[in-house]
């Protein structure tokens, strides 16, 4: 069995989140090999959600931005890919959700995980606009 609890993100052990990030294939998308930088985003993360079974193993994670009141960016959604279709990432974002009731939760779907938001209550928004940084 597994649990899910609010955390500060820059609480969290950079290697073990980084492990979780490649066993899920997030780390494809993600600047995995810059640790410092890595870093930086899980302390800028002001809602940060994990998942970790009953031995403490970290096996998923829900890395989010919010204003509590309007909007959430949740930026990433990292489960082991052991622990895929057992409910954590669904669970992940139910107490994200929780953490900011009445804000509305916007992500950007990974191209492996788009049929997934829709089975768990999303809906496509076709106006979402991207502006790269130097090092994206």
């Amino acid at each position: 069995m597994w649990s899910c609890e609010r955390v500060v993100g820059a609480d969290l052990d950079v290697e073990e989140v980084l492990g979780l990030y490649r066993a899920s294939t997030l780390a494809e998308r993600r600047p995995v090999d810059d640790v410092e930088r890595f870093a930086r985003m899980l302390a800028g993360a002001n809602l940060v959600v994990t998942a970790r079974d009953d031995r403490g193993r970290l096996i998923g994670i829900a890395r989010s931005i919010t204003d509590g009141a309007y909007a959430t960016y949740l930026s990433d959604l990292a489960v082991d890919a052991a622990h895929q279709g057992e409910g954590v990432g669904r669970e992940l974002i139910r107490v994200t959700a929780e953490a900011a009731p009445q804000a509305t939760i916007v992500l950007l779907a990974a191209p492996k995980a788009r049929a997934y938001y829709p089975r768990v209550g999303f809906t496509a928004h076709d106006s979402a606009w991207m502006l790269d940084g130097p090092e994206a």
